[in-house]
């Protein structure tokens, strides 16, 4: 199979507004490779917007300049696979010209379509609508098999392409290999947001179980005997980074256990760390002995999928609780609450706020855990933080925002210079609309000279994000930076001298 046919698909599913159209055409370039389960795995992968290598060390710098397009396709999806495995596999002195080099001759031999669809690909912005539903329908429409029997699969694989594979060249039979194991990772059970925790127990029926959202990293907790692995959200083995993780499972008095945790960096007065302090932990290169005895970390254990033996996915909330309880010390549990009462869960959600952690998650008490999926079972309650910034620069988009100006850099006030101080930077929650609006803006604005990426502007257009939270950073020069930044508005009523300062930023962050 040809990369082409794969690069169509995408903009193919990209251009249409149906769910259903989008099934079938993944579907139909599924029967084409049907005969070849690796080729299957690997569609289902990009398709999804994944690479099976997960990262090979290319990003936005490594694609800025890229040679002319090819005039003819001749990639082949295999050979593309293995351009991208011997890409990742570069290293040592010389490691990033030989990875420009690759990169290049990759890049040479793409049409333009195809040049699109890999820079989407490598860069991570390959959005167009194959989300993890409408790809495990199509892999169901391709092997011509129950729907529910794919996501279950894939549920219990944590692995959508491995079950493709399988599907297509083994039937609904062949998804039946795919169950709980201990040692082999499950996808995640999801959340979605609620406004408050009042309309937490309205989606939830009236009653829920409340717990302290921690502003950890989500671990996966395997063990089997006296073997341990810990993975990340994205199915990740961390298992050597995190020997605090590994010895608390151990001390637990079980044989056999999968369950969810978090993994948190804590002051010693129980309050918790920036997250960057968290996630340094989980580095590749970090030197696991220093930074434990520097900053080690804790476990809180939040869900149980599997206990000695025991499969407790189908199990509703309240015994899988009960039966972490059974086996986990208070120590190692989120603080939690189940109330019916409004008041009661609001005053657990200032108290869990107070303490410096996220939020609350709200949970059905007979919902089964379903993995992979972001169900209403689940609720997230946090307090949205906004700011009002102004826009420093902005960059070219590419791929379906190729032509638009895409990616601002935000900046606060700084009463001290009269000048701004850089943040960070996103693309997130723009519109078509509001990129129609934003190109036309920022050219208006634009000074100075430019190069073919970053539109420096004149620092006047305010507007207003929405963050997760703010981190300690040394890349931008006021020391701190915005966490999943995302546009909510442009405010034109309001000029960059009502713009937030650096010191409220500050402020926050000590806070």
């Amino acid at each position: 199979m040809l990369l082409i046919d794969v690069a169509t698909t995408s903009v193919d599913v990209g251009g249409s507004a149906s769910r259903l159209a989008k099934i079938a055409r993944i579907a139909e370039l599924l029967g084409l490779a049907q005969s070849d389960p690796t080729l299957v795995a690997i569609v289902v992968a990009w398709l999804s917007g994944e690479l099976p290598q997960r990262q090979i060390g290319v990003g936005w710098a490594a694609l800025r300049s890229v040679p002319p397009v090819a005039a003819q396709p001749s990639l082949t999806v295999t050979g593309v696979d293995a351009a991208f495995s011997a890409i990742g596999a570069v290293s040592g002195k010389g490691s990033q010209a030989r990875r420009a080099e690759l990169v290049a001759g990759l890049f040479g031999s793409a049409t333009e379509v195809e040049q699109t669809f890999l820079r989407r690909l490598l860069t991570g912005e390959l959005r167009q609508g194959a989300l993890a539903g409408v790809m495990a329908d199509a892999v169901a429409a391709a092997a011509q098999i129950p729907a529910a029997a794919v996501r279950r699969a894939a549920m219990l694989g944590g692995d959508l392409p491995a079950v493709a594979a399988a599907g297509l060249a083994g039937g609904a039979a062949a998804l039946d290999t795919f169950t709980l194991r201990v040692g082999r990772p499950v996808e995640p059970r999801l959340a979605q947001t609620a406004a408050g925790v009042t309309e937490a127990l309205e989606k939830l029926g009236g009653e829920g179980l409340f717990e302290a959202k921690l502003d950890g990293a989500r671990v996966q907790i395997h063990r089997a005997g006296t073997q341990v692995t810990v993975y990340t959200r994205s199915l990740d083995d961390v298992t050597a980074r995190l020997p605090e993780v590994v010895e608390a499972t151990l001390a637990l008095p079980v044989r056999g256990l999968i369950a969810d945790g978090e993994a948190i960096a804590l002051r010693p007065d129980g309050r918790p760390r920036p997250f960057q302090v968290t996630g340094s932990r989980f580095g590749r290169s970090v030197d696991v002995a220093t930074a434990r005895s520097a900053q080690p970390l804790s476990v809180f254990f939040f869900d149980i999928l599997h206990l000695d033996g025991i499969d407790l996915l189908d199990a509703p909330t309240s015994e899988r609780t009960a039966a972490l309880d059974g086996v986990v010390p208070p120590l190692h549990r989120v603080d939690r609450l189940i109330t019916s009462d409004p008041v009661a869960a609001g005053d657990f959600l200032d108290a869990t706020l107070a303490a410096g952690h996220e939020g609350v998650m709200a949970k059905s008490l007979t919902a089964p855990y379903e993995a992979g999926r972001r169900g209403a079972g689940w609720l997230k309650v946090k307090p949205v933080h906004t700011l009002d910034l102004v826009v420093l620069a902005v960059e070219w988009g590419s791929g379906r925002r190729r032509g638009k100006l895409s990616n601002i850099h935000l900046g606060a006030r700084d009463p001290a210079t009269g000048g701004y101080v850089m943040l960070g930077k996103t693309f997130k929650g723009m519109t078509d609309a509001i990129l129609d609006w934003q190109t036309a803006r920022f050219q208006e604005l634009a000074v100075g000279p430019t190069d073919d990426h970053v539109v420096r502007v004149r620092p006047e257009q305010v507007v207003e994000v929405a963050f997760d939270g703010l981190q300690t950073s040394s890349r931008y020069p006021g020391g701190v930076a915005l966490r999943f930044a995302r546009v909510l508005r442009y405010r034109d009523d309001k000029g960059p001298d009502h713009a937030d300062t650096i010191d409220t930023v500050r402020a926050l962050h000590r806070g």
